[in-house]
């Protein structure tokens, strides 16, 4: 695990972590793809630190972090959403999904309803129990998030927001690009 002492300033003052930028640089040759192969790892060691931070928040309230997904997404919407909705949202398998609202219904937070368009099918739908867990979720996530991107300008947020997006989209052209040409990503 990373600790904040164990990184360093390069000379333009901006912060690298050494031991990734050494096996980074094994990894990319000579080619000049080391920056690119240390963003990689940054963005990585961000991500583990940010689903740490979620991991710890709702576990603690007894939840999974996709759990705790789901219900974000049932509390924002107002009516039920599909369980394909729900696993396309949330980039996972329709099976991972239908596991995760049964164990939040078995907890009362979701319950499964009619889909009033399609009476073969049935929505996920947040409960008032769901709802008032999410509410009490609210403070506290607000509290971390300000302490997790303290210091941090609201411009370099919609810039980091931005380039995190951009990773995204170049994943998933890369990914269609791959299974086009037969290959899995």
């Amino acid at each position: 695990m990373n600790h904040v002492d164990s990184y360093a300033h390069d000379p333009d003052g901006f912060l690298y972590d050494p031991r990734a930028r050494a096996a980074m640089a094994w990894i990319a040759g000579d080619d000049g793809d080391l920056p690119a192969f240390e963003a990689s790892a940054a963005v990585r060691t961000a991500s583990h630190a940010v689903e740490r931070l979620r991991s710890h928040g709702s576990e603690g309230r007894g939840v999974s972090a996709g759990a705790l997904d789901l219900l974000i997404r049932l509390a924002a919407s107002e009516q039920g959403i599909s369980i394909g909705e729900l696993a396309r949202a949330a980039g996972v398998s329709s099976r991972n999904v239908t596991g995760l609202v049964d164990t939040l219904e078995r907890d009362g937070l979701v319950r499964r309803v009619p889909d009033p368009n399609d009476r073969r099918s049935v929505l996920a739908e947040i409960t008032p129990a769901g709802r008032a867990w999410i509410e009490d979720f609210r403070k506290p996530s607000r509290l971390a998030m300000k302490a997790l991107f303290q210091g941090f300008a609201p411009e370099e947020l919609v810039v980091l927001r931005d380039l995190c997006l951009r990773l995204a989209v170049n994943q998933q052209r890369l990914a269609a690009h791959l299974r086009q040409n037969g290959s899995q990503p």
